[in-house]
């Protein structure tokens, strides 16, 4: 497996976890503090996204925001994004799918369970 992932979380602990469990899968990671920075990291980069893994509640730019911005590009229409929150609500993941996310894991995330919906989305 591998390929490049970007982690847009305001929580350095989740980004941290996160950034580990993807790690330890084989994977190249880079975080982001917010909507904001996450944009300018990708289209700053010249290899392509495998994956995009976003929390929703952040300062800047939220994520339903940054999914929406990703999806209105064309070289970013088709990767994979999955959004990570703690909102379970039925409204917070409508609203997620409607924005162009193709997953929703709710927080504490199982990491097992991110590494395989990640294996699922990008045909691993």
């Amino acid at each position: 497996m591998g390929g490049k992932i970007l982690v847009a979380d305001d929580s350095e602990m989740i980004r941290n976890f996160h950034s580990y469990i993807l790690k330890s899968a084989g994977f190249d990671v880079v975080t982001a503090v917010d909507g904001a920075d996450a944009l300018e990291k990708a289209y700053g980069s010249s290899a392509p996204w495998a994956v995009v893994i976003t929390d929703i509640n952040m300062p800047n730019l939220d994520g339903y925001a940054l999914i929406e911005h990703l999806r209105g590009e064309p070289e970013f229409e088709d990767i994979p994004i999955i959004i990570v929150s703690t909102e379970d609500e039925l409204k917070d993941k409508q609203r997620g799918f409607e924005a162009g996310a193709n997953a929703y894991l709710v927080k504490p995330t199982d990491p097992a369970t991110l590494i395989e919906m990640i294996k699922m989305l990008i045909g691993a």
